[in-house]
């Protein structure tokens, strides 16, 4: 099982970037994809999820109406497209895989975003 991700840097405020995770080993279409973040000294926390059939996405509200997650079942990939960025969206970024069945739950490794002029 692999969770690749890509797309992370450094970025002005009020910039944008786009993530994107590549899954293998797994049948993508039974997980539920998200993207959480974690910055110095806090708790890893959920920015943004995406169900497997429906397509349902769900979102603090810390990144509401900034952050848009989606999903091509067909490329086994979800992506993160993040505008408006702030410097308190600085923080590494990881995509995980959770079985709808099963709960169990997979990770990448992270991709460093890094908001600031």
């Amino acid at each position: 099982v692999q969770l690749v991700e890509s797309g992370g840097g450094l970025v002005q405020p009020g910039g944008s970037l786009r993530l994107s995770c590549v899954a293998s080993g797994f049948t993508f279409s039974n997980y539920v994809m998200s993207w959480y973040r974690q910055a110095p000294g806090a708790e890893r926390e959920l920015v943004a999820s995406i169900e497997s059939f429906t397509g349902a996405t769900k979102y603090p509200d810390s990144v509401q109406g900034r952050f848009t997650i989606s999903r091509d079942n067909a490329e086994n990939t979800v992506y993160l497209q993040m505008n408006s960025l702030k410097p308190e969206d600085t923080a590494v970024y990881y995509c995980s895989a959770r079985n709808r069945y099963t709960g169990y739950k997979y990770w990448g490794q992270g991709t460093q975003v890094t908001v600031s002029s």
